[in-house]
């Protein structure tokens, strides 16, 4: 049985602290010991805001990729029954349990212009790998997951009735979905968005054989930070990392706000 609240809170502040919020103020702290001048310099260098831009546009690219069709495919494999649903299923945890290097290096052989994907794509004049467009690519296979299994929940827990009781007043399926379904489904499709922007922002391994990694043109801010550290340049890669930082807790944090309003708005209507 689980101890009273004031065991579990003070566990619970200790592990976080311990894991989460003294690696951060070790970060901040570094970042603060440059000096203001040092790192608005390091951190507005040409080449770190090129990589930032990189990093955070193609995830928000793939982050909205993956909810736009990871809605439908969460839907199809709770609420309906086929031959090989469970295998498609068990598919969607692929990108968790496989390596990201081995994700990255199988993508850049699909997509290369001799690969499979990319040797049907190259007569179109459509380049994927080693170019912004190979990182999205490998931002939306190690998202969707996230999105799925957020989403798979609460699908199943839509009650068929409600659908039912719509178009018995005369609602359409278009109409069902748009004032009934999605409601139902926005505040954990802000959540799938949530983690997938997440982990898109700080991928490496999945990236970096895809990408090319050309500076002012495909380099992430991720690679930028390990490429100052065997420079030994430290200051740079904290620089880098902390706006990293900072970026991020404003996105998810104004994400965390529209979900919390979207909750309420639309909560006593689910």
């Amino acid at each position: 049985m689980i101890p009273g609240f004031g065991m579990t809170l003070g566990f619970a502040l200790t592990y976080l602290a311990l894991i989460v919020l003294i690696p951060l103020a070790g970060l901040l702290w570094r970042s603060a010991a440059l000096g203001w001048s040092d790192f608005w310099r390091l951190a507005f260098d040409p080449r770190t805001l090129h990589a930032l831009e990189v990093s955070f546009g193609a995830a928000l690219l793939a982050a909205c990729i993956n909810v736009l069709f990871g809605v439908p495919v969460a839907w199809v494999l709770t609420r309906y029954r086929f031959p090989g649903r469970r295998v498609l299923d068990a598919m969607v945890d692929l990108p968790f349990a496989l390596p990201t290097a081995v994700a990255g290096i199988s993508l850049a052989a699909l997509y290369a212009p001799n690969g499979w994907i990319g040797s049907l794509l190259a007569p179109l004049g459509i380049k994927v790998a080693f170019t912004p467009l190979g990182i999205v690519v490998a931002l939306i296979f190690i998202g969707l997951p996230f999105v799925v299994r957020t989403l798979q929940p609460v699908v199943a827990e839509i009650d068929r009735e409600i659908e039912e009781a719509a178009a018995t007043l005369g609602a359409s399926r278009r109409q069902t979905l748009a004032r009934v379904i999605l409601p139902s489904l926005t505040p954990a499709i802000l959540t799938g968005f949530a983690l997938a922007l997440a982990r898109a922002v700080g991928e490496y391994g999945s990236v970096i054989f895809i990408a090319g990694n050309i500076p002012f043109v495909s380099e992430i801010a991720p690679l930028l930070i390990v490429i100052r550290l065997e420079e030994f340049n430290y200051a740079g890669a904290t620089a880098v990392a902390a706006i990293m930082l900072a970026i991020s807790f404003a996105m998810l944090l104004a994400i965390n706000l529209i979900q919390a309003w979207s909750r309420r708005r639309f909560g006593h209507g689910s």
